[in-house]
């Protein structure tokens, strides 16, 4: 089953420096139909204007994933880590017992990135942070996975929590493959593009929510890059 969320459906708040819009409940965003899908709790689409970005604040108990998509985000936080995080690579922060970061756009253009929030297998762990650069030309031949917390998944930037999130970059006429074990869900997002997912045409931006299939084929009717979450 696909439940197709459309872009324009998404929650939204514009906040002059940034303009987000929201795949599920969030902030002053409230649906009670959209509040999580399994472990997958919070899937952002934020556009930070050049130049500003979020002051210090503090997260705890929560698996939080930025995949930039255009431009590149700084990120620094109370336990001395740094990095810049550029389009196309992921960072990935477990907030654990507590952790108090900023992440600034300090590029000349502005930023587009996705923040999707998953919910730890436990909680009161140690808080970590990381990057990793994903090169484009890796993902030539369908989904290449960027961050997981399951088994077999080594290379990848790893999470506390029972999830997987995979990248593709397809072009035009170009399909890609996924299979889900029995009784997982995703959620899948084309960052660009034009895409046709088991049947269902998804426009750049749209979400999909998947549940009881096994074998996901998606197909781009233009060149594309696709985000996908599998999660419990």
């Amino acid at each position: 089953m696909l439940q197709l969320r459309p872009f324009k459906s998404l929650g939204h708040a514009n906040h002059g420096w940034l303009d987000a819009h929201h795949h599920f409940s969030f902030a002053e965003y409230y649906d009670p139909q959209r509040m999580h899908w399994g472990n997958l709790r919070v899937w952002n689409d934020d556009l930070i204007a050049a130049g500003s970005g979020f002051p210090p604040h503090p997260h705890r108990d929560m698996e939080i994933i930025t995949y930039v998509r255009e431009g590149a985000i700084s990120h620094q936080d109370n336990l001395g880590n740094k990095g810049r995080t550029e389009a196309g690579d992921v960072q990935v922060m477990s907030a654990g017992t507590g952790i108090t970061h900023s992440e600034y756009n300090l590029e000349k253009v502005d930023t587009r990135i996705f923040q999707i929030w998953i919910v730890p297998e436990r909680v009161g762990q140690a808080p970590s942070w990381g990057t990793r650069p994903f090169p484009k030309g890796e993902r030539g031949e369908g989904f290449v996975t960027l961050a997981s917390g399951r088994e077999g998944d080594e290379g990848s930037l790893r999470i506390r929590a029972d999830a997987r999130l995979v990248a593709a970059t397809l072009q035009a006429g170009e399909s890609a493959e996924y299979r889900f074990e029995a009784g997982r869900r995703g959620y899948l997002v084309p960052a660009k593009g034009l895409i046709e997912v088991n049947g269902v045409r998804a426009e750049a931006r749209d979400g999909v929510a998947i549940e009881d299939e096994q074998v996901l084929r998606v197909t781009a009717l233009e060149d594309s890059e696709i985000v996908l979450v599998d999660v419990a």
